[in-house]
């Protein structure tokens, strides 16, 4: 790569910080903040000056390895790929498509090329058993979505730079950056609202760095976040402040909400939650009176045992105050590329639970199985049972509940393949590893967050290093793969067109797909004076055509559509790469009712599995919580995101970050000190970790940082090794899980913590 500056988007957490690198002599020299950046503005996180880590790191592999009695060794990629597809072939030829089991990381859903070759990986491979981070994340978000405004990634968006009151509950963007809201420089536009008059208001088991910040705080007890959601829609409804706003024409089944939310006065949750009745009042009026106004929720609150109804009374909420849809509310975006738009065209809106798993009967969403049943189908005999293994940027060793057991499933699969640049805790398991270029050395357009971003944007960033002949991408890998999986189902030779057409993708790559996309999209060609003319038609011929015709969902999705007509255009793969910085498309804008997919095209605020879960939510009322009874919460730190990243050295260096955080009133009922270590455990599980007592705890809760736990043998990463830490997936048990969506409880499960003994200090006792 040439000498200079050059331009690209940070990738290793959802902020999409735009990063301007200085080369000189072929080599990084510096890593710093795009001030044009038209999303970050300048602004960058530790984790994006580590990209010059990854890409240089001597312990990230390059070509595919093998594992033999004696170690790892090299292969050639045309022998790694021949007995890869082999092995998978004759595995599904003896025990059927589904004895292949799938799970993609979340950093696939960065990658633009990853994205596009998954789809036709995943139909070559052909099984029913995949699995994702989705589980272990958004999922209730993606129901919630899908059941209310009929598509699974339609997200209602804070609008944080035009909101006057933020309610924060459930989140941590100081250290994320934003999750399912992207929005590098947290800090900065918090400043801004403060400066406008405006106010944060956090709600949280612990006071993080996002609580520090607020203007008002108040502990919540782990797993009640639909108690206090639920009092205050009884609250709007009491109180008469019931005020839909721009909404108001599309909702229905109101008073289905009305009589749900009866039975969870302020005062009934009051003792639940550990938030007094006066407070969850004034949390209900000071929504439904600030014109401007937003409520957030996110891990915390999703990721617990009523994590699916907390996320669907967090959209009500905001829908019953008149906050959705609203300038300063939560917006839905506009993205260049509208794959909303584009998988409702297709009938790809969502599905859910139309199969449920082999052994735990848990339902898929979008055709996976939640994460924590993956240890359930590798190691349970019969048909189905998965014996062999595709993981694709996935560590879930560590980041799946019960770790442990999922590290034994691992071990007794008869083949296991991962597409990762390192031996980790979950590649380790792998009989061969593909290893794909890292993040510098291919092109970059981030599909998926621009559609969480709370500016629309879209910023294409060229490979910074020639990733060199002997390389191979992973769209190329995944490609490569799907390609010989597909001649071995077919005996061995594909039909001519079928042939060609796979030679011409792999030829040609995601790129121009990019730029189709781009072109065809709302932001895309512009007709200049044609336009007063194509329009119209464009407008009767939608019209015309019938509702699912092809051509009808085109002209919907197309520049000339009528719903796009105040949007820029001319946006196209070549304007983005005259824009290295990326290009500004403006603020989030109202969008319903065309934004809606619904069949109706109503929003459902009550649907039927929400409203049957509510009678479990009220059965637990009366639920206390035991005196000597600690609940395990996660915790995320802003130069950690995923595990891989503990590869940086100027990520993990400093304080000791996996710590144990509790209260002192706890520390001192148990004996513990600060310093001292604890033995965390469950039902036979335990880790052990460094202690800090801290008031920022809610006494009676625990915190431990999640994707640590590097201290398994074979792996090969002495950066992490070297700072293990202890993984909080080995102690949360995987029999947790919501029932409505089957997501993992990551938050909220019961642990015992006592003063750890080293082995020999109890002998000698």
């Amino acid at each position: 790569m040439d000498n200079g500056t050059h331009y690209r988007t940070c990738h290793l957490c959802e902020a999409m910080c735009g990063v301007a690198v200085e080369m000189k002599g072929g080599r990084i020299a510096s890593i710093r903040g795009d001030d044009n950046d038209p999303l970050s503005r300048g602004h960058i996180c530790p984790k994006a000056v580590a990209l010059q880590d990854l890409h240089e790191d001597p312990e990230r592999l390059r070509k595919p390895v093998r594992k033999t009695p004696t170690g790892w060794q090299e292969m050639e990629w045309d022998e790694a790929f021949s007995r890869v597809a082999e092995k998978l072939h004759s595995t599904r030829a003896a025990h059927g498509r589904n004895s292949i089991g799938v799970y993609l990381g979340n950093p696939n859903v960065h990658n633009h090329g990853s994205l596009i070759a998954t789809m036709p990986f995943l139909h070559a491979i052909g099984t029913q058993n995949r699995f994702s981070a989705t589980s272990n994340d958004q999922l209730p978000h993606m129901l919630a979505s899908l059941e209310m405004f009929g598509h699974q990634v339609l997200f209602p968006i804070p609008d944080i730079d035009n909101t006057d009151l933020f309610i924060c509950i459930g989140g941590n963007p100081m250290a994320s950056n934003g999750s399912l809201m992207t929005v590098p420089d947290f800090r900065g536009r918090l400043k801004a609202l403060k400066q406008r008059g405006g106010k944060m208001i956090v709600v949280d088991p612990r006071r993080t760095e996002t609580a520090r910040q607020a203007g008002e705080f108040h502990f919540i007890r782990p797993g009640t976040d639909a108690f206090l959601l639920m009092a205050m829609v009884n609250t709007l409804f009491a109180d008469e402040l019931i005020h839909p706003g721009r909404s108001e024409h599309l909702i229905k089944d109101l008073d289905l909400l009305r009589l749900a939310s009866l039975p969870f006065t302020p005062e009934t949750v009051a003792e639940r939650t550990g938030i007094d009745a006066e407070t969850i009042r004034n949390l209900a009026h000071q929504l439904a009176t600030t014109p401007k106004a937003a409520l957030y929720t996110r891990m915390g609150t999703s990721t617990q045992t009523f994590g699916s109804t907390a996320t669907w009374l967090a959209y009500c909420l905001n829908i019953l105050t008149g906050k959705l849809d609203a300038v300063g509310g939560v917006m839905f975006t506009q993205p260049a590329i509208d794959l909303i738009t584009l998988g409702a065209m297709s009938g790809q809106r969502g599905h859910f639970g139309k199969r449920h798993s082999r052994v735990k009967g848990l339902p898929e969403f979008a055709g996976e199985y939640p994460a924590s049943t993956m240890a359930d189908e590798i190691l349970t005999p019969g048909e189905g049972q998965i014996r062999a293994f595709v993981t694709v940027a996935g560590n879930p060793v560590l980041s799946s509940p019960n770790g442990r057991r999922l590290d034994e499933a691992l071990s007794r699969l008869d083949f296991m393949v991962s597409v990762d640049y390192y031996i980790n805790e979950t590649t380790r398991h792998a009989d061969i590893i593909l290893p794909p270029t890292a993040a510098l050395e291919r092109s970059h357009y981030d599909i998926v967050f621009n559609m969480l971003a709370v500016r629309n944007v879209a910023k294409y960033s060229e490979a910074l290093f020639d990733a060199g002949p002997d390389s191979r991408h992973d769209w190329q890998i995944l490609l490569e793969l799907a390609h010989k999986l597909e001649k071995l189902r077919k005996g061995g030779k594909l039909p001519i067109r079928a042939e060609l057409g796979w030679r011409a993708f792999k030829q040609v790559g995601p790129d121009p797909f990019i730029d189709l996309l781009l072109r065809t999209g709302p932001y895309g060609t512009d007709t200049g004076r044609a336009r007063g003319v194509l329009e119209p038609a464009t407008s009767l011929a939608m019209s015309l055509l019938p509702k699912h015709s092809p051509l009808r969902s085109l002209a919907q999705l197309s520049s000339l559509n009528p719903q796009w007509q105040e949007l820029p255009k001319g946006l196209s793969l070549k304007r983005l790469k005259e824009n290295p910085s990326g290009v500004d498309l403006g603020a989030l804008r109202p969008a319903l009712p065309n934004r809606l997919f619904t069949r109706d095209g109503k929003i459902n605020l009550a649907p039927r599995r929400y409203l049957e879960d509510v009678e479990r939510l009220h059965q637990q009322l009366s639920a206390t919580q035991t005196p000597d009874e600690l609940l395990l919460i996660g915790r995320r730190h802003v130069r950690s995101n995923n595990s891989w990243m503990h590869n940086s050295q100027r990520l993990v260096k400093g304080k000791e970050r996996c710590t144990l955080l509790m209260h002192p009133q706890d520390a001192s009922r148990l004996g513990l000190q600060e310093g001292g270590h604890a033995e965390i455990s469950a039902a036979g599980r335990q880790i052990v970790l460094p202690v800090d007592v801290t008031e920022d705890m809610m006494p009676g809760v625990v915190s431990i940082p999640h994707g640590w736990g590097h201290d398994r043998d074979g792996t090969k990463q002495s950066t992490a090794a070297s700072h293990p830490g202890a993984s909080i997936n080995d102690v949360l048990s995987d029999d947790h899980t919501d029932p409505v969506a089957g997501t993992s409880v990551l938050n909220g499960q019961s642990v015992t913590v006592k003063v750890w003994r080293p082995k020999q200090q109890r002998k000698s006792a």
